[in-house]
């Protein structure tokens, strides 16, 4: 005799039933569909109810751009920012990666680097570029006479991804993910205030440049938030792409040149 079906033993055939795709029980009498009507059945009038409809209830779900626009507006300087950011909770980004990478290098400097947001390693490192990119930022800073760790304001660089929590999979991010977070990077970028932002990398460029891709708008300077920004290849894609290092060195040449034409 098979002993009675106790809860366990239920919730597991229950599971292996939608494991294989069941989706729907099946009656102890036949359902015929053909007589089936979309018409919702009646339903009796509570006795002392109003006998007219009532309009349902909507409740109006609150718009995380405009919190996330009052949250760094009332920020007044970058590590109030930063709180602000970390303790942000309608970006679901936050709940899945393992650091909150908001900034690198110094902030104040002359060049602000506007990066694609953290993958792997960064996330692991808690910084905006890590391992093998990293190692090839900082030969490439250094070509033009810049360093992320440079004590000298006039040689040094600040860093700030476009989002500050790795995408899972590390996949494009979504559109509504980057609207979000926006107001807390040009909030960041009015308290830094940087003569010129390098906008690197493509998800960097697509989110915040018009006109086309990284690949169409690469090397020509645009304007940004007020100030000139020069788009180029990430240290990722170089790595990815080695033959686009010649045209990653041009773009860092008319960096330099519009650096040197500023100090003049």
């Amino acid at each position: 005799m098979e002993s009675a079906l106790d809860y366990w033993r239920a919730r597991a055939l229950l599971d292996w039933q939608i494991e294989i795709g069941a989706d729907e029980a099946i009656l102890d009498a036949p359902l015929d569909r053909y007589t089936l009507t979309d018409a919702r059945p009646a339903v009796a009038p509570t006795p002392g109810a109003a006998t007219a409809a009532s309009a349902p209830v909507r409740i109006e779900e609150p718009d995380p751009v405009a919190l996330a626009t009052e949250a760094a507006r009332a920020a007044p300087d970058l590590d109030a920012l930063a709180a602000a950011m970390e303790r942000f909770e309608h970006c679901d980004l936050r709940r899945g990666a393992r650091s909150f990478v908001f900034s690198g290098g110094r902030a104040g400097a002359r060049v602000t680097l506007l990066l694609d947001p953290p993958r792997r390693d960064e996330d692991r490192a808690g910084t905006p570029v890590a391992g093998p990119a990293g190692r090839l930022l900082e030969q490439m800073l250094a070509a033009i006479g810049l360093s992320v760790d440079a004590p000298d304001m006039e040689r040094a660089v600040h860093m700030v991804p476009v989002l500050p929590w790795r995408v899972p999979g590390d996949r494009a991010p979504d559109p509504g993910d980057l609207a979000m977070m926006r107001p807390f990077l040009d909030r960041h970028v009015e308290l830094a205030d940087p003569e010129i932002l390098v906008v690197m990398g493509s998800v960097a460029c697509a989110a915040l440049m018009k006109g086309g891709g990284l690949h169409r708008l690469r090397g020509r300077w645009g304007d940004l938030m007020g100030r000139p920004a020069l788009p180029i290849f990430s240290p990722a894609h170089l790595i990815a792409n080695p033959a686009a290092k010649r045209e990653a060195w041009a773009d860092l040449l008319a960096l330099k040149t519009r650096l040197d034409g500023a100090r003049t």
